[in-house]
C-alpha cells in the first residue's frame, strides 16, 4: 500500500495537476488547440529529442538488445490492434488512431519518473528507459505521423512530408554530435535544455486543454479495447519476449515496467495536429493514464517478484 501511495503522490498527481491547468485555461479562454499541438511538434519535441540523444551514454550491445525487444513488441501490438480494429469495423482513420494509441506509450513524462522511483536512479535502468524513450519518439514522429498523413494525402506525399519535420533533423544532429563527441557551445546548449524541459509540461497542458473539449459519449467500446491492449496485454507481450530471449535482472525489470506505461500524450498531440479523431485519442490518453495508477503498480510488483 505504501508503494502505491508513493506512485500516486509522486507520479500521478503531478501529471494531473498540469492537465487540470490546461483544462481550466481551455474552459476559460478557449485556446487554439492546433496552435498548442504545433508548438509541441515543431518546437518543443525536436529540442527534447536533441538534448536526450546528445546527452545519453549508451553501449551498442545494450542498444541492440533493446532495439530488438522494441521492434518485436511494437510489431505484435500493431498486428493485434489492426485485427481488433477490423473486428470492430473501424474506418481507416479511426483504426489508425486506435493502433497508435496501443503502440505509442508514455516513456517520457511517465516512464522516466517511474523508472527513477523504482530503481532509485540506477544508471543501467535509466539508460534502458532513455533508449526506450528515444525509440518511441523516433517511431512516433516517423511512422505515427506518416500513418495519419497518408490517410488524407497519400503515402508518397506523407513520406515526403516527414522530411519537412524538424524532429528528423533534431534526431540526426543529436546522434551524430554524440557519436563524434562534438562539443556544443553554451549559448546553444543552455536554451536547448530550456526547450527540452518545457516539452513535458506543455504536452500535458495541451492534453488537458484537449480533454476540456471532449464530448464524452456512451459508445466507448474503442477506448475500452485500447485500454485492455495497452495496459494489460502489452505487459504480457513484453513478458513473453523477455522470457523468449532469456533476459533477466534489472534489464528485464526495466523493460517490463517500461512496457506498461499508458498511451503517449504525443499520440493525442499528433492526432490533433493532423485532425484524425483527436477526441478519441485524448480520451484514450486520459483513461489509460488514470487506470495505469493501478496497472503500473501491479507490473512493478510482478517485475520485482519474477526477476
Amino acid at each position: 500500500m505504501m508503494e502505491l501511495f508513493i506512485i500516486l503522490k509522486d507520479i500521478i498527481l503531478p501529471i494531473f495537476v498540469i492537465m487540470a491547468l490546461g483544462f481550466v485555461m481551455q474552459t476559460k479562454f478557449d485556446l487554439n488547440i492546433q496552435t498548442l499541438a504545433r508548438l509541441s511538434i515543431y518546437f518543443l519535441v525536436p529540442g527534447f529529442i536533441f538534448v536526450k540523444l546528445y546527452s545519453t551514454n549508451i553501449s551498442l550491445n545494450l542498444f541492440g538488445k533493446i532495439l530488438l525487444f522494441f521492434i518485436l513488441y511494437v510489431v505484435i501490438l500493431f498486428v493485434i490492434s489492426h485485427f481488433i480494429g477490423n473486428a470492430l469495423g473501424l474506418e481507416k482513420g479511426e483504426k489508425t488512431t486506435f493502433s497508435n494509441s496501443t503502440m505509442f506509450f508514455n516513456s517520457g513524462n511517465y516512464g522516466v519518473p517511474v523508472n527513477d522511483l523504482v530503481f532509485k536512479s540506477d544508471p543501467l535502468a535509466m539508460s534502458i528507459q532513455v533508449i526506450m524513450l528515444t525509440l518511441q519518439n523516433i517511431f512516433l514522429f516517423s511512422y505515427g505521423i506518416f500513418s495519419l498523413q497518408s490517410i488524407k494525402v497519400g503515402k508518397l506525399k506523407a513520406a515526403l512530408g516527414y522530411f519537412r519535420m524538424p524532429v528528423l533533423y533534431a534526431m540526426l544532429a543529436g546522434v551524430l554530435l554524440n557519436v563524434y563527441n562534438v562539443p556544443i557551445p553554451s549559448f546553444i546548449w543552455v536554451p536547448a535544455n530550456y526547450i527540452a524541459d518545457a516539452m513535458i509540461a506543455m504536452a500535458l497542458f495541451t492534453l488537458g486543454a484537449q480533454v476540456a473539449k471532449i464530448k464524452f459519449s456512451t459508445g466507448l467500446t474503442t477506448v475500452y479495447y485500447s485500454l485492455a491492449l495497452r495496459l494489460a496485454i502489452g505487459p504480457l507481450i513484453a513478458l513473453s519476449i523477455i522470457y523468449i530471449f532469456k533476459v533477466d535482472g534489472i534489464v528485464a525489470q526495466a523493460l517490463l515496467i517500461g512496457s506498461a506505461m499508458p498511451t503517449s500524450v504525443n499520440s493525442a498531440v499528433i492526432a490533433e495536429e493532423y485532425n484524425n479523431h483527436p477526441d478519441l485519442a485524448a480520451q484514450i490518453v486520459l483513461f489509460s493514464t488514470l487506470f495505469s495508477a493501478i496497472t503500473v503498480t501491479l507490473v512493478i510488483y510482478l517485475a520485482r517478484f519474477l526477476f
